[in-house]
């Protein structure tokens, strides 16, 4: 404990970290009969939010039409609460450990608006990608993989090769 209380940047053995990732996998795969995945969630949000706002648009809208019904809130569905386990997970973790706060982390060579900027294009950019890919990264490389997916390993495989490239470009940003 005292060793926590010096340094409360520890994070957990990120080996045992990927081990329990493997078992929730496995155990999504059980419960659910399909993997993980997190962008399906963001897509009940947002067609909860236009049914909510403009339900005549929504009704009438090719995409938004086939995930809305009458006898169930598109947020009724186990990826909408996987995701908030998730945020309640990680807001549980940051308590324990003492790292919730309202701050930006950032380089000393840049600014907070410009790495505040960074995160949205990247997050705006990923959403672009997991909406024409049909899945987000957990979905296609966790689940893709764990089922020996040829499709998975070559999705995994091209996430981090187009990083490690985005990343050359970028890391002036960071270092």
């Amino acid at each position: 404990m005292k060793n926590i209380e010096q340094n409360k940047h520890i994070y957990w053995n990120p080996y045992f970290g990927g081990f329990l990732l493997g078992l929730i996998v496995i155990f999504t795969f059980y419960t659910t009969g399909r993997g993980l995945g997190a962008s399906g969630a963001m897509k009940s949000g947002v067609v909860a939010v236009v049914e909510t706002v403009a339900p005549t648009h929504a009704a009438n809208n090719a995409y938004y039409s086939k995930f809305i019904s009458e006898d169930k809130s598109p947020l009724n569905t186990w990826l909408v609460f996987e995701v908030l386990g998730m945020l309640i997970g990680g807001m549980i973790s940051g308590g324990l450990s003492g790292r919730i706060g309202l701050r930006v982390q950032h380089s000393p060579k840049i600014t907070s608006r410009r790495r505040l900027y960074f995160a949205l294009g990247g997050g705006a950019l990923f959403g672009i990608g997991a909406q024409i890919a049909r899945g987000c990264t957990s979905g296609a490389a966790l689940s893709g993989m764990s089922v020996l997916s040829v499709g998975g390993f070559i999705t995994t495989i091209a996430i981090f090769g187009t990083g490690y490239i985005a990343a050359y470009f970028f890391r002036k940003n960071w270092i």
